[in-house]
């Protein structure tokens, strides 16, 4: 799946990113959302800083996820003129961590190297995300967001895997509770 990704030319990868943005504002669920997760893109990865920039220009409270030294992860919110660091893993997180309770949380678009429709999704093997996912109330959607090259027929799950409820690709929006 990394290879289908990265096989994307970075100029097709612009542009598809343009209309997975524009699926994933289009939900109803975006529009509504006061606190929205949405992680900060690496690699090959759906981009993401204009994103951020617009739930932000939008009124939306953002937070973006970050490693805590137990190995757990948490969400802090970035506010204009916050800094932001290269973790060791890729992605950059917030330099200002203070850590906003999960209850808060009305959407997290999480990232992924597949996706069903089922609303399995395959991580990158750390469980970040399902324990994270697993700590949110009910009400809070879970999005993920990709390629539509990502979205497969089938996604291997285990007993700590946490769905998505919605998959968002450049082709379309795939409301996974219904299945």
């Amino acid at each position: 799946m990394r290879r289908a990704r990265a096989a994307i030319p970075p100029e097709r990868r612009i542009l598809l990113a343009g209309r997975i943005e524009a699926h994933l504002f289009a939900l109803p669920q975006i529009a509504r959302a006061r606190t929205v997760v949405l992680f900060y893109s690496f690699g090959t990865e759906v981009p993401t800083a204009e994103m951020l920039e617009r739930l932000t220009v939008e009124g939306h409270r953002l937070l973006l996820p970050y490693l805590t030294d137990a190995g757990g992860m948490e969400a802090a919110e970035v506010l204009p003129g916050h800094s932001l660091v290269r973790s060791a893993y890729g992605p950059k997180e917030p330099l200002h961590r203070v850590a906003v309770d999960p209850a808060e949380v009305d959407v997290v678009v999480t990232p992924g190297l597949a996706f069903d429709r089922t609303g399995h999704r395959l991580g990158y093997g750390g469980g970040y995300y399902d324990r994270y996912l697993g700590r949110l109330e009910p009400h809070a959607v879970r999005v993920g967001i990709g390629f539509a090259v990502q979205l497969v027929p089938e996604v291997p799950s285990g007993p700590g895997d946490q769905r998505v409820d919605l998959v968002v690709t450049d082709e379309d929006v795939v409301d996974c509770r219904a299945r």
